[in-house]
């Protein structure tokens, strides 16, 4: 009988070949609670809520991957299983609680319990994301990583006026390109809204990107702006081309990029 001890979930990655210098990635992709973790208790409303995934990210992710031409990198499970932009130490990476839920399933986790989450989601996640940032490196050239995520309109009762946020780690270099070519987007568009780096939210940028001092973003969408297949899609097109430009303006101008690995 399969276990969880015997069973990893690594990142899902489509079109790994895919000739665009940016890697798109997109942690909080999946709401699946996989067998042998079961619902973590839940029920069927709250594992479709935003406490579980991203929701719209994943389309989102997939229509700027197809404009750019580029990979994407995705989590198969639900974050509330573990949270792969959260690190091993984290409260959050399998949180007792989110937002104003308990999470029944994480609430007596055991050390061994959660070495093996980490074993069977966190590690094998970025692994292979890991892997295909260095394949990227070696044959050149070296990539930009860029990952996607959304947000709720309304956090603890009160409501979200940004729409766009973009989040930077140590390097601002193309979160503030990015605001650049975007000052014309018909976006409440704003820098570190409605998380920064300090609320522990760029993990994978400062694991994957930092080292290796690639220049790299985190895109926030409001989650009411990509709730549905078609306005993921309009979104993508209206982001792509500014995330393109401010991708090449940072790769032609090293000046701009501030290398921190």
């Amino acid at each position: 009988m399969t276990t969880a001890a015997q069973t990893a979930w690594p990142a899902l990655i489509e079109d790994p070949e895919a000739p665009g210098k940016v890697i798109v990635v997109c942690e909080h992709a999946s709401n699946a609670f996989a067998a042998p973790f079961g619902t973590l208790g839940l029920s069927s409303a709250q594992r479709q809520a935003h406490i579980a995934w991203d929701p719209g990210a994943l389309g989102l992710a997939r229509g700027l991957a197809a404009a750019l031409r580029a990979p994407l990198v995705s989590a198969p499970l639900s974050r509330l299983i573990y949270d792969c932009n959260r690190p091993p130490d984290a409260v959050g990476a399998m949180a007792a609680r989110s937002e104003v839920h308990d999470i029944p399933g994480n609430r007596t986790l055991s050390a061994g319990d959660r070495l093996l989450r980490v074993n069977a989601v966190y590690r094998p996640f970025h692994d292979a994301l890991r892997g295909l940032i260095l394949q990227r490196l070696t044959n050149g050239p070296a990539p930009v990583l860029v990952t996607v995520h959304s947000f709720t309109p309304i956090y603890h009762g009160k409501p979200r006026s940004v729409e766009f946020g973009v989040i930077h780690d140590a390097d601002p270099a193309l979160a503030l390109a990015l605001l650049q070519a975007g000052r014309s987007l018909p976006l409440v568009t704003r820098l570190n809204e409605p998380y920064c780096a300090a609320d522990d939210v760029t993990h994978t940028l400062r694991l994957h990107a930092t080292p290796y001092g690639l220049p790299n973003v985190m895109l926030e969408i409001r989650n009411d702006l990509i709730a549905t297949a078609s306005a993921e899609q309009v979104m993508a097109a209206l982001l792509a081309p500014v995330l393109q430009q401010a991708s090449d303006a940072v790769i032609s101008n090293p000046s701009l990029h501030q290398k921190t690995g």
